[in-house]
């Protein structure tokens, strides 16, 4: 199929862009990778009036530490993500998440900022930064301000951004410490999660749990926080059966109350126990191998 007929900008300025989005606020849409935004338009589910395209705005591909934040330009590549050796020392979570997402030749166009924008409930992105405790810089004529990803997805494919602004890059808090896990489940390699579970824990020398932050993707109209299990982790060994038992449980009942209502809500709940615990296991397994390195 092909899409509706669209005005097309290629600005080399910052300045240009937010001045595009201001003049065109509605009827723009924004191009970076192109992996989201071209097959909604070719399918014609999307019909932008002017397609503003940031390959060429210099400033949005960088990977960087500033005042313990990883800071991260929405126009950075996946894959550039992937090979960074910054991101896995600081942010161990958005590094295993990463090579689940779709295949080589895609991860090479997409971009952070694109996937986070663009708020696919299925995607692993969205959840990651969610774990994180992340927030997306945005910008527009009006000024900057900052979006904690706790407010940033309301539901599919929508996020509290204004249709003016433009996120200039997304920042999380550096956490090399941390033993994270990204366990997913798809029909295929590449494919979207059906369901993917992000753990990103502090364990004490003795393997207790410190602080856990849970999220899941591909469960609800947009990725879901599990804050109570995430409480019950607290001072508790992330191996012992009683406690992933009950991490299994409080997994399935979150989703019952996440209003998961599409036909295979009731194949996602029955996994979303052995996926949380499987992504558990392999954190509280990687910072024992870390610490006996060390």
């Amino acid at each position: 199929m092909k899409p509706a007929p669209f005005a097309y900008a290629a600005p080399v300025e910052r300045g240009q862009v937010l001045s595009l989005l201001g003049e065109h606020a509605g009827e723009a849409r924004l191009l970076a990778g192109g992996q989201s935004l071209l097959p909604l338009m070719n399918l014609r589910l999307a019909r932008p009036g002017l397609v503003i395209d940031l390959g060429r705005v210099g400033g949005l591909d960088q990977i960087r530490t500033d005042d313990g934040w990883l800071v991260l330009g929405a126009m950075t590549r996946q894959l550039a993500l992937e090979r960074s050796g910054l991101v896995a020392r600081g942010a161990p979570l958005l590094a295993a998440a990463l090579p689940l997402i779709g295949h080589v030749a895609t991860r090479s166009r997409g971009t952070l900022g694109g996937s986070i924008a663009h708020a696919d409930p299925a995607a692993e992105l969205p959840a990651v930064l969610l774990a994180l405790d992340g927030e997306v810089v945005a910008e527009s004529v009006r000024g900057e301000r900052v979006v904690p990803a706790r407010s940033l997805f309301l539901s599919a494919l929508t996020t509290s951004l204004a249709e003016d602004e433009l996120v200039a890059s997304i920042r999380v808090p550096l956490a090399p410490t941390r033993a994270s896990a990204f366990v997913e489940v798809s029909r295929r390699h590449g494919d979207f999660a059906l369901i993917g579970a992000a753990v990103s824990v502090q364990l004490s020398d003795a393997q207790l749990c410190e602080d856990a932050a849970i999220a899941l993707c591909g469960v609800a109209e947009a990725p879901v926080r599990l804050e109570e299990l995430e409480r019950v982790l607290l001072g508790r060994r992330l191996t012992d059966d009683d406690v992933l038992a009950e991490a299994s449980h409080l997994a399935t009942t979150a989703l019952d109350s996440a209003g998961v209502v599409d036909a295979s809500a009731q194949y996602r709940r029955r996994v979303a126990g052995p996926i949380v615990v499987r992504a558990l296991k392999q954190a509280a397994s990687q910072s024992t191998s870390v610490e006996r390195a060390e």
